[in-house]
């Protein structure tokens, strides 16, 4: 079994995982195609990988990009299955959220960005999730089509389709606990 750690104070650790798990993340169909071909780049303050078992830990100051996808956080985990895809995991601290980003495929420039106590992307399922005070925008030319804010957010990528999950222990009477603000699709098209 192979596993090391790297503990150095802020320095930048760049891996191919490509090499190191002989693996790339899996893109989805409405995702940047050509982020699957990109190495993916970590810097954290430590990293921790097993090569074996195909799981890696980071901690520190997390920021991982692959292409045009870029997350951020303290502390991480992604595992790799035996198909290559990757999950992802992130969380944040009270003053510096994990966050999400990446192009969507097609518009010149259309992003898809997440913010919230944690992020999960689940490379094989293509599905996203932002959970605490969590907010998620769809942005063409850095203007936002879409808007949604609450305890937990779900997006697939394959399905493009959004949903707000409130707290298990949310009751009746609450107020709102999610907000979604929606562009028009024929505006959205008309301003591009």
């Amino acid at each position: 079994m192979f596993a090391f750690n790297l503990l150095l104070p802020r320095v930048v650790v760049t891996l191919f995982l490509s090499l190191v798990l002989g693996t790339f993340i899996a893109i989805p169909a409405y995702a940047e195609k050509a982020d699957q071909d990109k190495p993916v780049i970590l810097e954290a303050e430590k990293v921790s990988a097993n090569d074996v078992k195909q799981v890696y830990d980071l901690n520190g100051q997390i920021l991982l990009i692959k292409g045009s996808i870029i997350v951020t956080g303290e502390d991480g985990h992604i595992a790799v299955d035996p198909q290559g895809y990757e999950f992802v995991d992130v969380v944040g601290t009270p003053e510096q959220v994990a966050s999400f980003r990446q192009r969507r495929e097609g518009v010149a420039d259309e992003f898809m960005q997440g913010r919230g106590a944690q992020v999960t992307y689940d490379a094989k399922t293509e599905f996203l999730t932002l959970t605490g005070d969590a907010s998620l925008k769809r942005l063409l030319n850095m203007q936002m089509l879409d808007q949604l804010n609450g305890w937990r957010i779900e997006y697939d990528d394959v399905k493009q389709s959004y949903r707000v999950v409130p707290p298990k222990d949310a009751k009746p009477e609450d107020p709102p606990l999610a907000r979604a603000i929606l562009l028009p699709r024929r505006k959205a098209t008309l301003e591009k």
